[in-house]
């Protein structure tokens, strides 16, 4: 990474450096998108953090880890539309866009690959609910390492833990700005009360995702799914 990359990324990691995102439209165009994808981010970074307490003691708190990371499942698609929809019409060449421009090169890098693995922790661990026991049958041998499908949720959130605490560093600070400020250079944003609507129906949305997915749970929930520990005896799965 070179040194002007590396110095656009802490300069908008710390606030010092804004996008100048224009106020377009009935829905204030870039501007109205940023403060959308803002709320999105930061309601995510809550619950990630919430998501990551219950791994204290995951077999206790299983379904509490279960509720909340199917309620994450809309959040995340929601932020990745938003930001997909950016990419998509700085690409396609609109005026607007093209004037707010896009991040810093690191933060580009970064973004696909929150993304991927955050779908990824999401996607496994409900292959987890659905596999039950099947959860521990061996799908590989790598380096006399046996791999399970709990083996695969467990790698897919350390790579996203690695690459959302570098994405959460460059962007908490710009996301609270732009989503608990006003808009750039103090004017107001139209659109506040339609993404305010479209927020709180996320997370109507995910509290629905995560109450069924507790329901269809059951098995890991009343600690149905059993597997051997290190000491070769059975225990509840967590």
């Amino acid at each position: 990474m070179t040194r002007p990359a590396l110095a656009d990324a802490f300069a908008t990691a710390t606030g010092a450096a804004h996008r100048p995102d224009p106020i377009t439209g009935r829905t204030g165009g870039p501007a109205g998108n940023a403060r959308l994808t803002a709320w999105v981010g930061l309601l995510l970074l809550i619950g990630f953090i919430a998501e990551g307490v219950t791994l204290i003691s995951v077999g206790h708190l299983i379904t509490a880890h279960i509720l909340i990371g199917a309620l994450l499942i809309p959040l995340v698609i929601c932020k990745t539309a938003t930001t997909g929809w950016r990419i998509v019409r700085y690409y396609q060449g609109s005026p607007e866009y093209r004037t707010a421009g896009p991040p810093p090169l690191l933060l580009r890098v970064l973004g696909p690959l929150v993304v991927l693995t955050g779908l990824a922790v999401l996607g496994s661990g409900l292959a987890l609910i659905a596999l039950g026991n099947a959860t521990f049958s061996t799908i590989a041998q790598v380096a006399g390492f046996r791999i399970d499908a709990l083996t695969i949720h467990q790698a897919s959130f350390v790579a996203w833990l690695a690459a959302t605490a570098l994405h959460t560093i460059g962007r908490a600070v710009p996301a609270a700005q732009v989503g608990l400020g006003a808009g750039p250079d103090g004017r107001e944003v139209p659109g506040d009360r339609s993404r305010l609507t479209v927020v709180a129906a996320i997370l109507v949305l995910g509290v629905a995702t995560g109450l069924l997915t507790v329901h269809l749970s059951g098995a890991w929930t009343q600690h149905r799914i059993v597997h051997h520990d290190f000491g070769g005896h059975d225990s509840p799965g967590h």
